[in-house]
């Protein structure tokens, strides 16, 4: 058994199992049942040669010339003759992170932009089909409540997530569903609410630019945005990779600055998207991320941080 128990958390009804966890179950198998090809393709990859129900990659997760990677789009399962390994949807994600952990593994792969979803709304005979496909976007200023509440709690200054963010509503699977969105250099846009983190594709970093010669860089969205609340590089541009997948494509983007201050994850991910900067920048390259030592990442830091500045006030 994988590792899943940990994807879920338990609220009992009335007779004693957990719809949280029947409803995660469901997320999950939902995971599992994304087509590989598709998920390569979310990732920029496309196979170099078809053979029947076998598809040929070269491994995006190193480096080669000819194509070991094979992909049985029938059966979707994968196996890299390079490495003499193979496996799921979830074991292929856990070779991009390079982490056996299931919860980073999943993590990424709702990160690709296929993600299951909280239903809002539903939408009278509408056939779902196999793909996502986002219908009838829309986007407006940041104003519903739900979702200034949910950044409330996260401890952004709304008056800075309303400067940088939007309300998208859209259609997906024959359902209505609302979020606040980040977009990115692509025209995509990351989605974030209090049930869900995903993508409208396509996928890519996102860059906020001042003029400056240093560089703020950030794995989300909602570190960004904790930095700005903090007053961290407020006057100096940023880059969001919106997933440490895309840092090989922010490169070119980096490539002028003196200066890269790496506000990432304290994880195995954020520590080796660091690493490949300073192979590339060597001195150039900082980590901040001792500011917020001890916690997850800078967004936990802030909410601890205000959560302690509450209660000196109430005292």
């Amino acid at each position: 058994m994988r590792e899943e128990t940990e994807f879920i958390r338990a609220i009992p009804n009335r007779d004693g199992r957990s719809q949280r966890q029947l409803t995660e179950r469901m997320e999950i198998d939902a995971l599992r049942q994304i087509p590989l090809a598709d998920f390569l393709a979310r990732l920029g990859h496309e196979p170099l040669r078809m053979r029947g129900n076998e598809w040929w990659y070269a491994a995006p997760y190193r480096t080669e010339r000819t194509p070991s990677l094979r992909v049985n789009v029938d059966k979707q399962l994968w196996y890299d003759f390079g490495l003499g390994k193979g496996g799921d949807i979830f074991t292929l994600a856990g070779e991009f992170v390079r982490s056996s952990d299931f919860m980073e593994q999943a993590r990424f792969i709702t990160e690709a932009g296929i993600v299951p979803l909280p239903q809002i709304e539903s939408r009278p005979h509408k056939t779902v089909e196999k793909k996502p496909a986002f219908e009838e976007v829309e986007i407006r200023p940041l104003n519903h409540r739900a979702l200034l509440s949910y950044l409330e709690e996260r401890g952004i200054a709304l008056a800075i997530a309303k400067q940088h963010c939007k309300e998208i509503h859209f259609w997906l699977y024959g359902k209505r569903y609302f979020a606040i969105g980040y977009g990115n250099r692509c025209g995509g846009f990351e989605l974030r609410n209090r049930f869900f983190k995903g993508c409208i594709p396509p996928k890519d970093f996102s860059s906020f630019r001042q003029g400056s010669s240093r560089c703020h860089l950030y794995e989300g969205f909602m570190d960004w945005l904790s930095a700005l609340t903090l007053g961290i590089g407020t006057t100096e541009d940023s880059l969001v990779l919106n997933s440490v997948a895309n840092v090989d494509k922010a490169i070119p983007a980096l490539e002028d600055y003196q200066e890269i201050v790496c506000h990432l994850d304290h994880d195995d991910a954020g520590r080796r998207t660091v690493e490949v900067l300073r192979k590339r920048f060597g001195e150039r390259v900082t980590d901040h991320s001792g500011l917020y030592s001890g916690y997850k990442d800078l967004n936990e830091y802030l909410v601890a941080k205000q959560k302690i500045s509450n209660h000196q006030n109430k005292e």
